[in-house]
């Protein structure tokens, strides 16, 4: 017999009252999505696109690789990969030592680590630009664009509706894709609205209604949410008018002011703009060259990590944190380019050569160092805007996770274990949350190709729970075979 003074019709009102709150909160933070999230978006100027422009830039990536880094040692030391400064400088000695990973790569990376993470990066990069050098791509009509005449505009984006339906067809491609058109500025906004249109419509007319999976409209230099909305209005009417399937379409905001941030009211923005996307919003995607200058900051000074650049990010991750909408880092905008360029009746001298060498050496590492301050804060996905930054863009991405795969398999298999006996035991075990992000940290490594199902496994943890992506359903499943 109990002594509560209060009664279950007491508790009641006030029990509904949390419970309504709890569900609203669920309703708004539902969780990070674990569906694939590309590593990259590849911006190229709409009047140059084609159905198999992705290839084609993978093609252009790796022949820049092979001019300025033939073998795994050069590009890991042109990038500052772990260890890169032991790594042997003749030919002779690196083909020896690259026979060694290979022959035995597990017993290398014991006795070489240095040398096995190098030559599997570049293993890795090469194969990629080989199979899917572009992970997302946007076919610009703003920035990589700019401003032209109505009529080629109107021409240009019916070409790109036709070719994204060539593509499809073809299956060319890559597994996310969508356009950037102009934003919705007082200035600009009825030629978004007329590309917009054009795009669509023609995409349409050419795929009986289709769009390519994963496909996004890029909204930039978002600053009220009636842009954002309004942009979600008209994507429901052309999907309505052209037989599109309601509501496949998503949007990609681009967070490139200080007013995306923080409003006139001092209130908190980003939400407020995801909110007016009314479930279209896919991408919150941060622009670090735009905000800084509309912050004051000298050309000088604007870096990707500066300090400013840094706090817009945090507002923005903690912002959109387990609602399910992901967020982008912006670009290096020094390009991997030499300033020497040699013609069929004159070839480059020795010193050109070296100093195209060096230029391309040093935009490299200023990219690599980029990437890996925005993998550190944990933004996965990051603009490239020219073809020699992809295999950069792959050698961060991978050397951040083989660099984290040991720790990351260690503690996901203790994790595992412990939430399952606590579910065993009919104890609560109320921290899935940070087991699912351990289960993600492998799932966004096998997508991107950065570690293999081989390496994932080596965890405990089997193909078929890692294809479930759902870190709850494998500890319930795994309490269920051990109480059976």
């Amino acid at each position: 017999m109990s002594n509560l003074s209060l009664s279950s019709l007491d508790m009641a009102p006030i029990v509904e009252r949390l419970t309504q709150a709890n569900q609203q909160f669920a309703d708004n933070y539902p969780g990070d999505v674990t569906t694939r999230q590309p590593v990259h978006t590849v911006y190229g100027g709409a009047h140059l696109f084609k159905s198999d422009t992705a290839f084609k830039l993978g093609g252009i990536g790796l022949r820049n690789l092979d001019a300025y880094a033939p073998d795994f040692a050069i590009f890991a030391k042109a990038l500052g990969l772990p260890g890169a400064a032991t790594l042997p400088e003749s030919s002779a000695d690196i083909e020896h030592l690259a026979a060694i990973i290979e022959k035995d790569p597990q017993a290398a990376s014991f006795t070489h680590e240095p040398a096995w993470m190098a030559y599997t990066v570049f293993k890795r990069v090469r194969e990629k630009m080989q199979t899917e050098p572009v992970e997302d791509y946007r076919v610009d009509f703003e920035d990589g664009y700019g401003n032209r005449p109505d009529d080629e505009e109107d021409a240009h984006a019916m070409s790109v509706g036709k070719e994204l339906a060539a593509g499809m067809a073809a299956g060319t491609l890559p597994p996310f894709i969508g356009i950037r058109i102009k934003p919705f500025t007082q200035e600009s906004a009825k030629r978004g609205m007329r590309t917009l249109d054009l795009v669509l419509t023609s995409l349409a007319a050419a795929s009986g209604g289709k769009t390519p999976a994963n496909f996004v409209v890029t909204l930039p230099k978002v600053t009220i949410p009636e842009q954002v909305s309004t942009l979600a209005d008209l994507l429901d009417l052309l999907e309505a008018k052209n037989g599109i399937a309601p509501g496949v379409i998503g949007m990609d905001l681009m967070i490139e002011t200080p007013q995306a941030i923080i409003n006139h009211l001092g209130e908190n923005t980003v939400n407020l703009l995801v909110r007016a996307g009314k479930g279209r919003v896919r991408y919150c995607a941060y622009g670090t060259y735009d905000y800084t200058a509309l912050c004051n900051i000298t050309a000088h000074y604007q870096t990707h990590t500066h300090p400013a650049a840094d706090f817009a990010r945090h507002v923005l991750q903690v912002s959109l944190a387990g609602t399910g909408v992901s967020v982008s880092d912006g670009a290096t905008t020094v390009m991997p380019i030499g300033p020497h360029r040699a013609t069929k009746d004159k070839p480059l001298t020795p010193q050109q050569e070296a100093e195209n060498l060096a230029v391309v050496h040093a935009a490299w590492k200023l990219h690599y160092d980029n990437i890996g301050h925005s993998l550190r804060h944990a933004y996965y996905q990051g603009w490239d805007l020219n073809p020699a930054q992809l295999p950069v863009r792959y050698a961060a991405v991978y050397t951040f996770f083989l660099e984290s795969l040991e720790d990351a398999s260690k503690r996901l298999n203790r994790f595992v274990d412990a939430a399952a006996q606590a579910t065993l035991s009919g104890n609560m075990f109320d921290d899935a949350a940070t087991g699912q992000g351990l289960l993600n940290f492998f799932l966004r490594g096998i997508a991107c190709g950065a570690i293999t199902e081989q390496e994932a496994t080596a965890t405990g943890i089997t193909l078929e729970e890692l294809h479930g992506r759902s870190f709850v359903r494998i500890v319930q499943n795994r309490a269920y075979k051990k109480n059976s």
